[in-house]
């Protein structure tokens, strides 16, 4: 009895992407071309980098990238995390621009700390295949084209705190009496 075949998530230019990150694109490719279905280590800071997030704030921070900002490039799900593929240089420059942001005091209000992976970091990415793997490596965003479009430290920023005060709610107002009685008065002469 035979097994199915791969379903391949990953396109045929996004491979040949992801393997220009690596120090030996040929062996890569020649490793993915016999086991599409193993993970990779990739270096990161040529062809991106990654920032990494807890998977719930990661996903808050993928749907204001898409709703309300330019998309995102490749995301991978890892062990509970959030990979968000970005331009290269964006792991060197977003923690300074989360610190003017004055990110540090926002973590007491439960806003987890990003990872940010660019040169001299290496991260394992997904296989190649789309099988069901619950809880194991998985592309959401698979990447399609040898260039795809990858967000920059400011975009991450935008999406980042956007995220953070979607999940962190603070008001100058105290919090609304529960038995105070409501009237309607829009219907007033």
């Amino acid at each position: 009895m035979s097994s199915a075949p791969n379903v391949t998530c990953v396109s045929s230019d996004g491979v040949a992407w992801l393997a220009s990150a690596g120090t030996y694109p040929r062996s890569t490719l020649a490793l993915w071309r016999d086991h599409p279905d193993a993970p990779v280590v990739l270096p990161c800071g040529t062809a991106f980098d990654v920032v990494n997030a807890p998977a719930i704030f990661g996903r808050r921070m993928l749907d204001r990238l898409w709703g309300d900002g330019p998309g995102s490039g490749p995301v991978a799900v890892f062990r509970g995390r959030m990979l968000l593929f970005a331009a290269p240089g964006t792991a060197q420059r977003l923690p300074s621009l989360l610190a003017w942001e004055e990110w540090g005091s926002q973590r007491a209000g439960g806003v987890p700390p990003l990872l940010c992976h660019g040169t001299g970091d290496a991260v394992t990415v997904p296989p190649l295949t789309c099988a069901d793997t619950s809880g194991a490596a998985r592309w959401l965003v698979a990447p399609d084209t040898r260039h795809p479009w990858l967000p920059g430290p400011e975009v991450m920023l935008w999406a980042a705190v956007r995220a953070a005060r979607a999940a962190v709610r603070i008001s100058i107002f105290p919090p609304a009496d529960q038995d105070a009685k409501v009237y309607d008065v829009s219907r007033r002469r």
